[in-house]
């Protein structure tokens, strides 16, 4: 049986996973909405590309805690796999992070000035080594709802939880074929569309779940 103390911090870590899920859940699904925007050419440089990295750097603190609170939760035979999964999160979130700093902060405001030219190397273009760099965090993302499955109970609401994690694992090859096949087009990108409803999903459900979860949820 929980003390007082535990149980209090055990409701403290329910409570922000819900919102640090929520937040994410909210960040990926307006990143979705600008990047069907960009492909409709309804926004244009260079608001198209500060929205979309904007959105994207937004998630990644959100759903790294939300993670973090996954592991926090976790069943002690369990944690083995939390631990694992929220390594890959760190991973995901290293790597994509430093990404959208430098294209927010060096790449857009040089190109803006006249002067993209010197600093060519940081842009994320096709092939790139931030493209790679995206790659890789996205990847890792996809490992780490992998690595989570175990995490899960296979009945009530956890095994939501799992198929949303375990479709966002699945959709993974595709993101890595959208990165890495040699000859990148606007079309190709339509193979990505999975993602936009599996990763949203994802992390809202692990929100809701750990709202339904919380201690006085369940008494």
């Amino acid at each position: 049986m929980l003390s007082e103390k535990q149980q209090t911090m055990s409701k403290t870590v329910f409570l922000w996973g819900y919102r640090f899920g929520m937040a994410a859940f909210v960040a990926n699904a307006a990143f979705v909405v600008v990047q069907a925007m960009q492909l409709l050419r309804w926004i244009h440089y260079p608001y198209d590309e500060i929205l979309i990295y904007g959105f994207s750097l937004c998630i990644v603190g959100p759903f790294l805690l939300e993670m973090l609170a996954l592991h926090y939760i976790a069943e002690q035979d369990k944690k083995f796999w939390s631990h694992g999964a929220l390594l890959f999160t760190l991973i995901y979130a290293v790597f994509v992070t430093a990404n959208y700093v430098v294209q927010l902060t060096t790449v857009i405001p040089m190109n803006l000035r006249g002067v993209g030219a010197d600093i060519k190397l940081l842009a994320q273009t096709p092939h790139s080594m931030f493209w790679d760099y995206d790659a890789i965090g996205y990847i890792a993302m996809g490992i780490a709802c992998l690595l989570a499955l175990p995490v899960f109970e296979r009945q009530g609401f956890g095994r939501w939880v799992r198929h949303a994690f375990l479709a966002n694992a699945l959709v993974t090859p595709l993101i890595a074929f959208v990165y890495f096949y040699p000859e990148f087009s606007e079309r190709l990108l339509l193979l990505g569309i999975p993602w936009t409803i599996t990763a949203p999903a994802a992390m809202l459900f692990l929100a809701l779940y750990f709202r339904r979860m919380t201690p006085n949820e369940r008494t």
